[in-house]
């Protein structure tokens, strides 16, 4: 015994050091994928591209993208003569393309969450610099619709003369994906668009949990009516109604759990088994059922028939059940369980071969005995049968007319077929339709997939797989038995799940891939480990990691024990079995290990401190697939696993799964998915169903979109909450979140400005005179100015000339950057590009009109306050100093300047801003802080994260008037009115909102709320700063669609519950 527990551990070091290598190369190599702005993949799109032609096979935009981009594009170059345009143009269009590119989230920064988005895609080194050489005057252009017009413009120019400056904004540190390097890179762009395969060729996929909470799902099924519901039924003996939504009925849709025959134990083979509804459902409303019974003490499996209610389309009528079928079955195994109809209308029963091992009944065995249904298929015609027999016979039955053969077979020679389905054929040619495949379970050496033709022998027990099982049978010149399309060995796994082939809309990629899995795959080795001084000192790989065998499995749970004195014994509940028998036959006597109480107490005595390592010689859990060859018919098999975090980084997707896979499914659309289970018992609600998601590549937008029909509902609706972490929220995140240096506090003078400095220009393009305004636009204001002069003597004090191209009305009230312009002095107007695209620049920024808010249920309409400064139009702007309410703030307690107006614009129809408390001193401190900002080294083009701070409010509004349940507000410790801490008044508290699930569909309702438009960035991780701990975290797991009227009519979790802190405290940026 302890020779071989030494041996064990010698064999088990050079393993877990080699996956270790393993999983830090598969780490360096997924470090980026493909992803849209929208956190999904990219796609092709249904039409061609008419301006990023380069993206119209493959990337993130669709025709209307496309020509939204071309409309922008377009807008700016009206700006140019015809040599700025041949200059400028290819650039502007290379950036602004970028939103194609299928690499976008990257060149953004927008694959993290947690991070800032990049207002412009990053661009390399080389390529920056040409770009600010020939047209660095252009950024303000570019940035002209992103957030707050003043804000970029300003800021632009101060950075726009400085190379170094210009490229810490614009430049991507990734020499890989910078553009247009990521065009270039052979390795990105192969296979591009592909399904992902790690090095040693196995197909990276994700997951999506779609419900879990159940007791051994044994099947999943689709009522092919509109509705888009599934039906899930369970081992003991329930059938749940999902709807389109995830959420769950809390009616049982059939109830069997009285006359179901099952137990608790683990692996127990008998219990309800399958459910199909019939193929005109709507019309027929009839189920039929595949379940255990228990008749005078004889085991057998009966086929039921159920009516659906009369006035409840989501229940059966328990009391209508008729026998179809009943079949003694000699063993508790080998019970079969598939129902399924084909395309023909019959109803398919496959049956197994009666238990056992061998199958040993008769001389043949029953499997090949064609006078009994065991180990058979079945196919019976159940249609117009209310006033006769159960079932007939269908006329072209293949033993209709044979001598002692019973009529109902279809096909013989199977031992245990485990989930079949029927193919639905290629969407396009309609290849492969009616194609029935199966999954049949092996004895000792191979598990097999056949594909089931009318009176095919498939060969047990004579054959298992390829070889022969019994030589005298296989050797029989008239067994002509039809051989699987795909067998595998024990070592890859030992109980096949038969799957489906993906014929779905949503994974392009997938269609045509036939994808099964294995119950209990893989050998794994289980030892377990007396915790030693000379262990701690020579194996500290073993003593500071072993394996978990709890639900998960596999390599994803690894717990660490800090103190081995102090560590406990884990459950041998799972994984015994692969043990040496010697080593299980001790442990067994020693330790009980079929009690988990007595194993603590006589393990510890034996064995001291024990922990368990799994050394994965082969997967714990497996998916497998095939694809077939349509030239040479062979069918080629690929593995699947799980794709690393960085590839599975998408919205809802996960990758990792319980390791026990007992069925597969799919919907009315034709989404795969599969039923797994982290404990094997009929009574353990460790069932989950997960659907297989490619993130190599999606369908177009709108291309798969359904509506499903009404369904309506008698009784109470259970939403869905997932419990597996999101890939996109694992801490920590691979993408390290940037940090914002400290603010240094300014002193309340006003700052000293700055020489004039002396800029020798490049040679630009020129244009004498402006293109004049099409006739849709307002009429805009133009000014000319030079920012590159000698200092010569001091400005006189005069009022600035303004060259304008059209007079404005005289009810619009100046805008602040109008008044800015009109306190700088003017000087001589130079000719060149830089002047034209400023001058339209600031020309549209002019035009922005100031009006009142509509008036809404406790609101005032109020106006957007105007300032006057003497400031350079170069100096950055002043950001808003107050958080934004959705209740109306109360009079402004900050004396006002003469200019400020409280009064109503003429044009009060429009739309205005709310109200801004601020002061000058305040405005110019945080200008010199966003300056500094820009000034900083290696600084990109993001909307940095602020200083975080608390707040909380009161239970009424400023105007003294009661808060309404959901009302938001927007704090932020620097006073920033567009952006900040999302709180929401519930129950008389304000309180946070937790970041889980939220999107910008919800900040857009948060936004709206307050009377923005829309939301420009999501921020997560209380990156706009987290809440006091004296503040409740009042709402988690908020979903909206985005024309909700506030956060409570989303669906969300009850208020107070959750599962986060406050450092995922969720912040929005509004614009």
């Amino acid at each position: 015994m302890t020779l071989q527990t030494c041996n064990l551990q010698h064999v088990l070091v050079p393993h877990l050091l080699l996956l270790v290598l393993l999983l830090l190369l598969q780490a360096w190599r997924g470090c980026c994928h493909p992803q849209c702005l929208d956190y999904k993949p990219p796609f092709e799109p249904r039409q061609p591209l008419a301006f990023c032609k380069q993206y119209s096979k493959f990337g993130c935009c669709d025709l209307g993208k496309d020509e939204e981009i071309s409309v922008k594009f377009y807008t700016i170059m009206d700006n140019f003569d015809h040599s700025g345009y041949t200059a400028c143009a290819h650039y502007i269009r290379s950036i602004l393309c970028q939103e194609c590119s299928p690499y976008a989230a990257h060149l953004y920064d927008a694959e993290d969450a947690n991070t800032p988005m990049r207002m412009l895609p990053g661009l390399c080194g080389d390529y920056c610099s040409d770009y600010w050489h020939l047209c660095r005057y252009t950024l303000s252009l570019l940035l002209e619709d992103s957030g707050s017009p003043q804000q970029f413009a300003n800021l632009t120019a101060t950075i726009e003369e400085d190379q170094k400056k210009f490229c810490n904004f614009l430049e991507l540190k990734d020499k890989q994906y910078c553009y247009p390097n990521v065009l270039t890179n052979a390795e990105l762009n192969a296979n591009l668009g592909l399904v992902r395969e790690d090095p040693k060729g196995c197909l990276e996929l994700c997951l999506q949990e779609v419900a879990n909470g159940l007791r051994n799902p044994v099947a999943m099924i689709h009522a092919n009516d509109g509705t888009h519901r599934f039906f899930v039924a369970e081992q003991l003996g329930y059938v749940w109604v999902y709807l389109a939504n995830g959420s769950r009925i809390d009616r049982p849709f059939l109830n069997l759990t009285q006359a179901v025959l099952t137990s608790p134990w683990a692996g127990d083979e008998r219990g309800f088994l399958c459910i199909a509804l019939h193929p005109r459902f709507t019309t027929v409303r009839k189920a039929y059922v595949y379940y255990s019974v228990s008749v005078k003490k004889e085991e057998r499996i009966r086929i039921s028939e159920f009516t659906l209610q009369t006035h409840n389309d989501n229940q059966l009528d328990h009391s209508s059940e008729r026998t179809i079928l009943e079949v003694r079955e000699p063993a508790s195994n080998h019970n079969g369980g598939q129902l399924l109809f084909g395309h023909d209308g019959y109803l398919y029963i496959f049956i197994g071969d009666g238990g056992r091992a061998g199958d040993p009944f008769g001389k043949f065995g029953n499997s090949q005995n064609k006078s009994t249904l065991l180990g058979k298929v079945l196919r019976i015609d159940v249609d117009d049968n209310d006033d006769g027999a159960p079932y007939s016979i269908p006329s072209d039955n293949p033993f209709l007319r044979e001598k002692d053969a019973r009529s109902e077979i279809y096909a013989y020679g199977v031992r245990n077929m485990w989930r079949c389905s029927i193919d639905r054929g290629d969407p396009t040619t309609g290849r492969g339709e009616g194609r029935m495949f199966c999954g049949d379970v092996g004895q000792n050496k191979y598990e097999e997939v056949d594909l089931i033709v009318k009176g095919g022998n498939y060969g047990w027990r004579a054959k298992e797989g390829f070889s022969c099982y019994d030589r005298k049978l296989c050797q029989n010149s008239s067994l002509d038995d039809i051989l699987p399309i795909f067998a595998y060995p024990h070592k890859l796994g030992k109980s096949v799940t038969g799957g489906y082939i993906y014929r779905g809309c949503q994974m392009p990629n997938l269609n045509g891939l036939y994808i099964f899995g294995d119950f209990m795959s893989g050998l794994v080795i289980l030892c377990y480990l007396k915790i030693t001084k000379k262990l701690l000192n020579n194996e500290k790989i073993l003593s500071n990691h072993c394996r978990d065998p709890g639900p998960m499995g596999g390599i994803r749970n690894i717990i660490k024990i800090q103190n081995p004195k102090k560590c406990t014994t884990l459950s041998l509940s799972l994984g015994c079995e692969f043990l040496p028998k010697p080593f299980q036959t001790f442990i067994k006597n020693k330790c009980g290990w079929r009690n988990p109480k007595t194993y603590n107490k006589e393990c510890n005595k034996h064995f001291g401190c024990a922990i368990c390592v799994y050394v994965p010689l082969f997967l714990s859990r497996r998916l497998m697939s095939l694809k077939e060859n349509v030239s040479s018919g062979e069918w080629q098999y690929n593995e699947i696993c799980m794709g690393r975090d960085q590839t599975c980084r998408f919205t809802k997707l996960i990758n990792s799964y319980f390791k026990y896979i007992i069925s597969f499914a799919e919907d009315e659309a034709g989404e795969l998915y599969f039923l797994a289970t982290g404990a094997p018992s009929a009574t353990a609600r460790a069932g989950v169903i997960y659907k297989i998601v490619d993130p190599s590549r999606r369908a177009a937008p709108g291309k798969c979109s359904i509506k499903p029909s009404p369904v309506k509902i008698k009784g109470k609706l259970i939403h869905f909450y997932p419990k597996e972490e999101f890939v996109i929220n694992k801490k920590p995140t691979t993408t390290p979140i940037p940090t914002t240096t400290t603010r240094k506090p300014t002193r309340k003078t006003p700052p000293r400005r700055k020489s004039p400095i002396i800029i020798i220009k490049p040679p630009f393009p020129t244009r004498k005179t402006l293109r004049t305004t099409a006739t849709t636009r307002k009429p805009i204001l133009q000014t000319t100015r030079k920012t590159t002069m000698r200092k010569t003597s001091p400005p006189p004090p005069t009022t600035p000339t303004l060259k304008a191209a059209a007079t404005i009305k005289t009810t619009t009230v100046p805008t602040r950057v109008q008044m800015t312009m009109a306190t700088t002095p003017a000087t001589t107007s130079p000719t060149g590009y830089r002047t034209t695209v400023l001058t339209a620049a600031f020309s549209r920024i002019a035009q922005i009109p100031i009006s009142t808010l509509p008036t809404r249920r406790h609101w005032r309409p109020l106006q957007y306050p105007h300032f006057t400064t003497s400031q350079p139009l170069t100096s950055p702007p002043s950001p808003q100093t107050t958080s934004l309410y959705s209740e109306p703030p109360e009079a402004l307690t900050t004396p006002q300047a003469p200019h400020w107006s409280q009064k109503p614009t003429a044009s009060g129809s429009k739309l205005q801003r709310p109200p801004i408390n601020t002061t000058l001193p305040k405005l110019q401190e945080d200008m010199l802080f966003l300056r500094e900002k820009l000034e900083s080294a290696g600084e990109g083009n993001q909307v940095y994260k602020r200083h975080r701070g608390r707040g909380r409010g009161a239970k009424r509004g400023r105007d003294g008037r009661r808060l309404r349940g959901g009302s938001v507000r927007l704090v932020s410790v620097d006073g920033l009115s567009d952006r900040g801490r999302v709180e929401i008044f519930l129950r008389g508290e304000w309180g946070t909102v937790c970041d889980d699930l939220f999107t910008s569909k919800a900040g857009t309702v948060v936004c709206r709320q307050l009377g923005f438009t829309t939301v420009l960035a999501v921020m997560k991780r209380a990156a706009l700063g987290e809440a006091d701990s004296r503040v409740r975290i009042l709402l988690d797991d908020v979903e909206c669609e985005g024309g909700e009227r506030s956060l409570l009519e989303c669906k969300r979790s009850k208020v107070g519950k959750h599962n986060c802190s406050h450092g995922e405290d969720v912040g929005v940026i509004c614009g």
